[in-house]
């Protein structure tokens, strides 16, 4: 009941703001701020029940949909799952709060995210294969809207891109999907039989063009290169909350889908091609945060840090179904440190997507060298920029170095090579996230800033909540490592 509550509670929240009375603007935000809020306290509400020594997946809903088919409305969580689920719920709430121009259209912008919200938060908690599909899909429709009718420059452009490139990726995973009911004996799309059946173990070259599909489907999804054209445009043009929920939970569903479903699934497979997904993770680490180094705009530079970030996570999980024995421990530290990953870059690049909007409200526009000179007269601004960037390359003490860390610990005892070249990718996020600024707050300030407001009270409350939990989670990761570490060590064959 808590996880149906979990998506039902948004989705009347949408339903309501889209067909029911008039809302004013501030009125439509305080009702989507509360209704985002009931999904984030229901999954703390189930983080307490979840039992780290139980079974590996907790709070199971199984209502038949289609029985002849093996369908059905299935939810469910591991510590996977509710870490990445929770830390979405979150951005949210965040997402919610923070002021946009709604264009005149407020009542219409929130139904959309909380849609969104239903969606993306029902692919986390999906324990059916075809559900996991439905809302996929559903998750592209809510982003499609937010881009093109609340974003700037050349909104529906990014949008019909972005809807075009990821619809393609959901073809590709429709076909694996398939691919997988149809070895199943019997035929279902339950995820867990799914994971204890092992159905194309053996499969051959039918198993690889399964693989295959998934990896497109999720490629393209996360993004990695050279499947991530999409990502810079979209998120230049979304306003910024929409470019937080894109990099913080979006993003999130290809690499959660790469281990939920091809990693647990298809382990024999996964363990013949984790060289080749590792390999592509190490080029997106490197090429995400060479082309950052040279971009001017602001969102376009945080855009393709997520590129490189999100080839951590990769690398993780191929790390962990590199072989299908030996090496449990360091596998399973790959496979927590790409979980940790998950939930840090949310928080993370979230933060950093909100402050590229603070900085759009007050100078429309997103070019780093308009700036300069704003510590004294933004502090605020300044610091939490300031940890944020600190947090994204890694500085121990933030949550970044604590998923980093355990990401390459992992993949020297694996592939020591790749990851020898992979902390260069560190190095070059420091140097673009130091330089990035400088420019913006050292140095003379232009004339045209002498007005230039410091964040306002909601954006100083939402973005002081998620740096503070990178900074909680840096010091004390122990609360996620808890619930985490069992499910890697199981997914890895470790116990």
């Amino acid at each position: 009941m808590i996880l149906t509550l979990t998506l039902a509670v948004p989705l009347a929240g949408a339903l309501i703001l889209a067909f029911g009375p008039r809302f004013r603007e501030q009125t439509a935000r305080r009702f989507a701020v509360a209704t985002a809020t009931v999904p984030l306290l229901l999954l703390i509400g189930a983080w307490f029940r979840f039992d780290p020594a139980g079974p590996q997946f907790q709070l199971v809903l199984d209502v038949p949909w289609v029985p002849s088919l093996g369908m059905g409305f299935r939810l469910g969580v591991d510590g996977i799952a509710l870490a990445v689920a929770s830390m979405s719920a979150l951005l949210f709430v965040g997402a919610a709060a923070y002021p946009v121009d709604t264009k005149g259209m407020a009542r219409q912008y929130y139904a959309w995210l909380l849609f969104l919200e239903m969606g993306s938060l029902g692919l986390f908690l999906a324990l059916d294969l075809l559900l996991f599909y439905v809302f996929f899909d559903l998750s592209l429709v809510g982003m499609y809207f937010l881009i093109a009718r609340w974003g700037h420059g050349r909104p529906r452009y990014a949008a019909l891109k972005f809807f075009i490139y990821t619809l393609v990726g959901s073809l590709a995973l429709l076909l694996g999907i398939l691919g997988l009911y149809l070895a199943a004996e019997p035929a279902t799309f339950d995820m867990r039989a799914l994971i204890e059946q092992q159905p194309l173990a053996g499969g051959g070259a039918l198993a690889g063009l399964v693989l295959l599909a998934f990896i497109i489907g999720f490629a393209i999804k996360t993004p990695l290169v050279p499947f991530h054209t999409w990502l810079p445009r979209a998120h230049v043009d979304a306003p910024a909350p929409a470019s937080a929920l894109l990099a913080g939970v979006l993003l999130k569903m290809g690499t959660f889908g790469l281990l939920r479903i091809p990693l647990a699934m298809m382990r024999e497979t996964f363990a013949a091609w984790a060289p080749w997904i590792a390999l592509m993770a190490v080029l997106s680490i490197i090429y995400g945060a060479l082309v950052a180094l040279g971009q001017n705009d602001m969102k376009r530079r945080i855009a393709y840090t997520s590129i490189n970030h999100m080839g951590y996570t990769v690398l993780g999980i191929a790390v962990a179904g590199a072989m299908l024995e030996g090496n449990e421990t360091a596998r399973q530290l790959a496979l927590t440190g790409a979980t940790l990953e998950m939930v840090a870059h949310g928080l993370i690049t979230g933060s950093l997507f909100l402050v590229a909007g603070s900085f759009w409200q007050r100078g429309e526009t997103y070019d780093i060298d308009a700036y300069g000179g704003l510590a004294a007269q933004a502090p605020r601004l300044m610091l939490l920029t300031v940890l944020a960037s600190f947090a994204s390359f890694g500085l121990p003490g933030m949550a970044g170095f604590v998923a980093e860390f355990h990401i390459f610990v992992g993949t020297f005892a694996v592939y020591p090579w790749l990851a020898a070249v992979g902390l260069l990718g560190i190095v070059i996020t420091a140097a673009l996230f130091l330089q990035m600024l400088q420019r913006l707050f050292l140095g003379a300030r232009p004339e045209r800033w002498a007005d230039f407001g410091d964040l306002r009270f909601s954006e100083y409350v939402v973005l002081g909540v998620l740096v503070a939990l990178t900074v909680l989670i840096g010091v004390y990761p122990r609360f996620l490592l808890d619930i985490i570490v069992p499910s890697s060590r199981w997914l890895v064959g470790g116990g």
